[in-house]
């Protein structure tokens, strides 16, 4: 092995810290137990959380944007339970046309609807007495979504076109990009079914969040690729990896993954050589600008600042009195008063197409907004 440690669940959270360049004589191959490869802090308790998850049959919510291994994960948490031996049944519910969503998931019988020439038995089934991985549960339709939680209450299904009941067993893994909480608020997500699904949650953290674990993931993609192209990487040169750990990483591990085997089909072998042009976005661009620096410029007053803050607030909620009350942490009347208060007029008049949120716009107590 490297001097590289790999933290799986059969190491040790205190594991050793890379070194900060990729340069060995020649690859040694990285063990990755359950295909997660990583040693960061963050990382380790998540891991942690599925250690302790796994051998149960809890349902689990796992959160986290594009690309940061969600269904990984899911086998993982399969791997590692009394069902392991079973079936593991992965759904990604974005890549079903809405009108066959249902006879996925449930099967249905022949001649259920137009072109069910023969019975086909759903996802559900399927995953019996294993688990099933409901990946990108939030684009699930209003109707489905009381179907699938009549399932997980009762544990039985009827297929399409049948008037059979069904028992199922099945342990249910979901997974989404989507923030579950505002979609219940705003009412596209059943409130029922999402605290079914979120008895245990996990939030697998962007890429940007566990720079640590750049170096090793790199490594750990170039020995895989060189083998696909016969050729032989001492490593990552130093000036690359640098650039690597620098860059924001929108699309997560799958973009790293590109970019590494982008550039080793462009490399002949030696040390491995990252160009901006595969990078394919501005080097040092892990810090944003700070949208927070402009509204400081001019060296407003606090009053000036409040002002700003709650005009921001009623654009982007278009208006909307309740939503921006909870935002600041006051009653709706001492929001009205503040808008007088500030001349802001009718709230009506900040009603407009949705503006881009801005997670770095500075927040205010409740005491602070009224002084």
């Amino acid at each position: 092995m490297s001097d590289h440690q790999i933290l799986s669940f059969a190491t040790s959270a205190s594991a050793a810290a890379p070194e900060a360049a990729v340069g060995v004589a020649e690859l040694d191959p990285i063990e990755d137990i359950d295909g997660i490869v990583g040693h960061s802090p963050v990382l380790s308790q998540v891991l942690q959380r599925v250690r302790r998850v796994a051998p149960t049959d809890m349902p689990v919510l796992i959160t986290g944007e594009t690309g940061t291994g969600k269904e990984l994960l899911a086998r993982a948490i399969h791997r590692r339970s009394r069902r392991a031996t079973r079936h593991f049944v992965p759904v990604n519910l974005a890549a079903v046309p809405e009108t066959l969503a249902a006879a996925e998931l449930f099967g249905h019988e022949r001649g259920a609807f137009t072109g069910a020439d023969r019975l086909r038995v759903g996802r559900f089934e399927a995953a019996d007495r294993g688990t099933l991985f409901l990946d990108e549960i939030g684009e699930l339709r209003a109707d489905l979504q009381v179907m699938l939680l009549r399932v997980l209450q009762e544990g039985e299904l009827e297929r399409l076109g049948g008037g059979t009941t069904r028992r199922v067993d099945v342990r249910m893994v979901a997974a989404t990009n989507r923030d579950l909480d505002t979609e219940v608020q705003e009412g596209r997500f059943r409130e029922d079914l999402f605290y079914r699904l979120n008895a245990f949650p996990i939030h697998l953290p962007p890429l940007r969040e566990r720079p640590e674990d750049i170096p090793v993931l790199a490594e750990y993609f170039l020995q895989r690729v060189a083998l696909k192209l016969g050729r032989r990487f001492r490593g990552i040169e130093r000036a690359s990896l640098r650039r690597l750990q620098q860059c924001r990483w929108s699309g997560n591990i799958r973009q790293l993954q590109n970019v590494i085997e982008q550039s080793a089909v462009l490399s002949d072998g030696g040390e491995l050589e990252v160009s901006d042009n595969v990078l394919g976005e501005p080097q040092r661009s892990a810090r944003k600008a700070d949208p927070v620096d402009g509204i400081f410029a001019e060296n407003p007053t606090l009053e000036e600042i409040k002002k700003r803050y709650i005009s921001h607030l009623l654009m982007t909620t278009r208006g909307n009195m309740l939503r921006a009350a909870a935002i600041l942490d006051v009653d709706r009347r001492s929001l009205y008063r503040m808008v007088a208060r500030y001349h802001l007029g009718s709230p009506s008049l900040h009603r407009r197409p949705a503006a881009p949120q801005c997670d770095d716009t500075p927040v205010f107590s409740r005491r602070e907004l009224e002084a």
